[in-house]
């Protein structure tokens, strides 16, 4: 069971601030290796939610390539019948889009202001 007494949240604070930032992963861009040592500076990440904030890296590195790979190429190719189609990576960023925005939601790291256009996160 959780406590929620102010004493075990100045407990928790005490024991979080004496703690080493953890290093970015070494494969992550460096935009988000930024954003990683960012997060890690202003909010306290518990162990289990680091590897949600790292698959949250990923996916927006992965995002950000099938990004500059549209930018490229372009939206569509041609086949060799002459039928017109998405590229693979449309999906890829559609995908990366939604991944990021479900992992800072479940890290509750996402904007939910009042005028948000969902429910608030769950909060444990």
């Amino acid at each position: 069971m959780c406590e929620r007494s102010p004493e075990s949240l100045l407990n928790f604070y005490n024991r979080m601030k004496n703690t080493k930032t953890p290093a970015p992963p070494s494969h992550l861009s460096d935009s988000s290796k930024r954003w990683w040592r960012h997060i890690c500076r202003t909010w306290v990440i518990e162990e289990q939610n680091l590897r949600l904030l790292k698959l949250c890296a990923e996916a927006y590195d992965t995002g950000e390539l099938g990004r500059e790979a549209l930018a490229k190429h372009g939206l569509t190719y041609t086949d060799r019948w002459g039928a017109v189609h998405a590229r693979p990576e449309v999906a890829i960023v559609a995908s990366s889009r939604v991944a990021v925005a479900r992992l800072l939601r479940e890290m509750n790291l996402a904007d939910t202001g009042p005028d948000a256009p969902r429910p608030p996160a769950l909060k444990y």
